[in-house]
C-alpha cells in the first residue's frame, strides 16, 4: 500500500471574513455613517422665489409711460460713437415719453474710464435726466443694474454689454435697448412698435 496522499477537502477549509465585510463592526459604523448621509441628500429644500405681482406670466403690467430707462456705461458709448440724441431717439424707439436714468455706479465707471470717454461723461452729466442713488459697496455697474431690476421691475435696461444682456434676460418682464444701426432698438417689450 502507498502513501494516501491528504488533501483538504473544500467544505471543510476554514474560511476567512474579507476586510470590506459588512458583517465586521468597523464597517457597520461607516455603513450607518454613509445612510445618514444619503437621508440628508434626499431632503431637497425647495425655495421658490416670490414672483412679482405686476407679471402676466412674461407680460410686465408695471412698465407703463413715461418708461424708466437704467442706462449702461456701454450703452453711453455707443450712442456717443453713433453721434445719436439719447432723448429724441429713444422716443423715436418706444413712440412714448422716457425718462433716462443713471445710477452713482455707472457715473464712477464712466470716470474711471478715464479722458477717452469725457463726452460720454458730458452726456451722462446732464441735469435733465434722473440720478439714482446707490447703497451699495463698489461701483460695478453690472451687478447694480441686475440687483437694480430684480427689485424692482418697472425699469427697462438700456445696454450694449453681452454679459449684461444675457443676466437680464433671465429676469422675466424686464425689456432691453441696445443701439443697434444707427439707432435704439428694444427687445421683450410687448407693446413696441414692430420696425
Amino acid at each position: 500500500m502507498g502513501v494516501q496522499k491528504r488533501t483538504r477537502k473544500f467544505a471543510q477549509v476554514k474560511r476567512i471574513i474579507g476586510q470590506r465585510d459588512s458583517r465586521l463592526k468597523k464597517n457597520q459604523e461607516k455603513g450607518e455613517i454613509e445612510g445618514k448621509k444619503k437621508a440628508k441628500g434626499d431632503e431637497i429644500v425647495r425655495e421658490i422665489p416670490q414672483v412679482s405681482s405686476s407679471l402676466f406670466f412674461q407680460y410686465n403690467t408695471a412698465l407703463v409711460p413715461p418708461y424708466s430707462v437704467l442706462i449702461d456705461t456701454n450703452f453711453l458709448s455707443h450712442t456717443v460713437q453713433r453721434k445719436l440724441e439719447i432723448l429724441p431717439t429713444m422716443m423715436d424707439c418706444l413712440y412714448a415719453k422716457c425718462t433716462p436714468m443713471i445710477t452713482d455706479c455707472v457715473m464712477a465707471e464712466l470716470e474711471k474710464l478715464g479722458p477717452k470717454y469725457r463726452i460720454a461723461l458730458r452726456f451722462a452729466r446732464d441735469e435733465r435726466w434722473e440720478r439714482l442713488r446707490c447703497d451699495h459697496k463698489g461701483v460695478y455697474a453690472d451687478d447694480c443694474i441686475v440687483d437694480r431690476v430684480m427689485k424692482h421691475k418697472v425699469y427697462i435696461v438700456a445696454t450694449n454689454d453681452r454679459d449684461l444682456k444675457r443676466r437680464i434676460r433671465k429676469i422675466p418682464g424686464v425689456p432691453i435697448m441696445s443701439v443697434a444701426r444707427g439707432k435704439y432698438a428694444i427687445e421683450r417689450l410687448p407693446d413696441a412698435p414692430e420696425k
